[in-house]
């Protein structure tokens, strides 16, 4: 199975779950985003990310330059529960 079809899945299952009153906030918010043109400004598959620091878990700042002079630097975003 291809990573797309299993991703289709995964939505198919999950809008056969989630509350219909849910869902409509969710699409709604998901098309005023795309209306608003926010699309258009982030980064593209295979872009440079500008240079940045975040703090890890101790609360030092690591920038991305540092890690970058060490090798290869993959960046994973984790949308968790706030």
């Amino acid at each position: 199975m291809t990573l797309s079809a299993k991703l289709d899945e995964i939505r198919q299952g999950a809008m056969k779950k989630i509350p219909a009153d849910k869902l409509a906030v969710m699409t709604q918010a998901t098309q005023d985003l795309r209306a608003s043109g926010i699309v258009d400004k982030v980064i593209k598959v295979g872009a440079p990310l500008p240079a940045f620091s975040l703090t890890n878990m101790r609360g030092a700042p690591v920038s991305s330059a540092d890690l970058l002079a060490r090798g290869a630097l993959v960046l994973s975003v984790f949308r968790g529960h706030w």
